[in-house]
């Protein structure tokens, strides 16, 4: 009689725990029904979905306007002086050291600026390499010793008054660095040509083109 009553209980457990299992089965797969699929088979459904389009964003910018190609500069036209005023004016130091140079230029812009004088513009001019030559002793041939830069800015002034001229030129002059040189003239046409390098090889190329 023992013995059945604990076959009995042994086979109700077993029913308990298959019927346990069955629902837990079915919990899983209604909470995570893409991992149930997947458990089951082994396509990949992603596989159809489109992708193209992911990732950009350019479209959602605002769109930019194209860049327009620099002109050629042009020479500007040269004002001719009046009896209360001069004509445009270029003022240009020039010197060994850059630093010293610069700094006056600005010096000068800023005076201008001061005093209500226009300036047209301000610019520096290409770097110009003398070299120092020095001969030895013995023998007869020549060696570099030394390499010069001369750098130089323009100040052009334009529209600058008579009376306030020699008042300007005289706190230039006061404080004017040493080894810096400065002189002012006339704008011409040449002067404008000489903002820019020369290069003969190009000029040659255009010459044969012609």
């Amino acid at each position: 009689m023992q013995w059945r009553k604990l076959r009995a209980s042994f086979a109700l457990h077993s029913r308990v725990l298959d019927q346990a299992g069955l629902l837990f089965r079915a919990s899983v797969s209604v909470q995570h029904p893409i991992q149930g699929s997947l458990a089951f088979s082994n396509e990949r459904q992603y596989r159809t979905m489109p992708t193209h389009g992911i990732g950009k964003y350019k479209h959602l910018l605002p769109k930019e306007a194209p860049k327009k190609k620099k002109e050629r500069q042009q020479m500007k036209q040269i004002k001719t002086a009046t009896d209360a005023e001069y004509g445009t004016l270029n003022v240009k130091v020039s010197g060994y050291d850059m630093i010293l140079v610069e700094h006056y230029s600005q010096y000068i812009h800023n005076l201008c600026n001061r005093l209500g004088v226009k300036v047209a513009e301000s610019y520096a001019l290409p770097t110009k390499s003398t070299e120092v030559m020095v001969m030895p002793e013995q023998g007869t041939k020549m060696y570099v010793d030394a390499i010069l830069k001369t750098h130089e800015r323009i100040v052009q002034l334009s529209q600058l008054n008579a009376t306030l001229c020699p008042t300007f030129m005289e706190v230039l002059l006061k404080n004017q660095p040493e080894g810096i040189q400065l002189s002012v003239k006339l704008h011409t046409e040449a002067d404008y040509q000489a903002r820019f390098k020369a290069r003969p090889e190009l000029e040659g190329l255009m010459a044969q083109m012609t």
